[in-house]
C-alpha cells in the first residue's frame, strides 16, 4: 500500500503570521510548505494555457475552479519528494474542501488555525506595507469578511471531527510558535506510535 502523505491545512485571517510559522515549522520540522496562492500565481507566470485561463477569471474578479487549484497542489506534492506537506490558505471555503478530499482521496491530519482578533490582524496588515496594493484599509475589512463568511465553516466542519488545533495568534511570534511546536511534537510522537503498532502487526 502507498504511504498516505500528511497534510496540514493551516488557517487564519489575513495578517494572522501563518507565513511567518510555515516557515519555522519547515524549518523545525521537515515540512513542505504549499500556498495555494503561490501555485496559482506561479502558474499564471508560467504562461500556460490553464495559467492564462486563471489569469482571466482572476481579473473578472471569479473564483478560480477548485479542481484547478486541487490539481495544482497535487502537482506540487508529487513533485517534492516529500511526504509532509502544510497547506497554506486552503481550503478557502467548503467547495475547495470537498474538492480536495475528492481528488486527492487525503484528508487532513489535522487543521492548525490561527485565531486572532480583527484589530489586531488590521495592525499587522496596515503596518507591514509591503507594497501589497491589497493592504489598505477597505480591502483588508473585505478580506475579513470573506474569511468569515467562506473560511469559518471549513474550520467548523474540521472541528466537528475533533481535527482542529487553534493557536492563540495574537500572542508574540515566539510564544506562537511554542504553542505550534507542541501540537506538532505530540502529532509526530503519535504517527511514531503508530508506525510501530502496525509493525507489530506484522
Amino acid at each position: 500500500a502507498e504511504k498516505k502523505p500528511i497534510v496540514v491545512f493551516v488557517l487564519g485571517g489575513p495578517g494572522s503570521g501563518k507565513g511567518t510559522q510555515c516557515a519555522n515549522i519547515v524549518r523545525h520540522f521537515g515540512y513542505t510548505h504549499l500556498s495555494a496562492g503561490d501555485l496559482l500565481r506561479a502558474e499564471i507566470k508560467s504562461g500556460s494555457e490553464n495559467g492564462t485561463m486563471i489569469q482571466t477569471m482572476i481579473k473578472e474578479g471569479k473564483i478560480v475552479p477548485s479542481e484547478v487549484t486541487v490539481k495544482l497542489l497535487q502537482k506540487a506534492m508529487q513533485e517534492s519528494g516529500n511526504d509532509k506537506f502544510l497547506i497554506d490558505g486552503f481550503p478557502r471555503n467548503e467547495e475547495n474542501r470537498a474538492a480536495f478530499e475528492a481528488v486527492t482521496k487525503i484528508e487532513p491530519n489535522f487543521v492548525l488555525f490561527f485565531d486572532c482578533p480583527e484589530e489586531e490582524m488590521e495592525k499587522r496588515l496596515l503596518g507591514r506595507n509591503q507594497g501589497r496594493e491589497d493592504d489598505n484599509i477597505e480591502t483588508i475589512r473585505k478580506r475579513f469578511r470573506v474569511f468569515l463568511e467562506s473560511s469559518l465553516p471549513v474550520v467548523q466542519y474540521y472541528d466537528s471531527k475533533g481535527k482542529v488545533r487553534k493557536i492563540d495568534a495574537a500572542k508574540p511570534v515566539e510564544e506562537v510558535f511554542d504553542g505550534v511546536k507542541a501540537i506538532f511534537t505530540s502529532n509526530d510522537q503519535k504517527a511514531q506510535k503508530v508506525k510501530s503498532c502496525s509493525c507489530a502487526i506484522l
